[in-house]
């Protein structure tokens, strides 16, 4: 580990941002609850103020559930 005090600031930044926006994790946390498998895809959509959009997918590989596992340990 190269830095704890970092974690301990993502881990309150992320207690802040689970405050600001409960639905998020509540959603995340159903999503890892129901499965998310390999091959499963992940899509994310930005809207700006001004109405741009950006949009993107991410296909699940093995290594990335494995990645979810350790995330979803650190943050308790």
């Amino acid at each position: 580990m190269k830095n704890p005090a970092a974690l301990f600031k993502i881990k309150g930044l992320w207690d802040q941002f689970v405050q600001n926006h409960p639905k998020f994790p509540q959603f995340l946390s159903a999503a890892m609850n129901s499965g998310v498998h390999e091959d499963s895809i992940i899509e994310i959509q930005i809207t700006q103020p001004d109405g741009q959009q950006m949009k993107t997918n991410v296909k699940i590989s093995q290594s990335d559930l494995e990645l979810f596992t350790q995330l979803k340990a650190l943050m308790g």
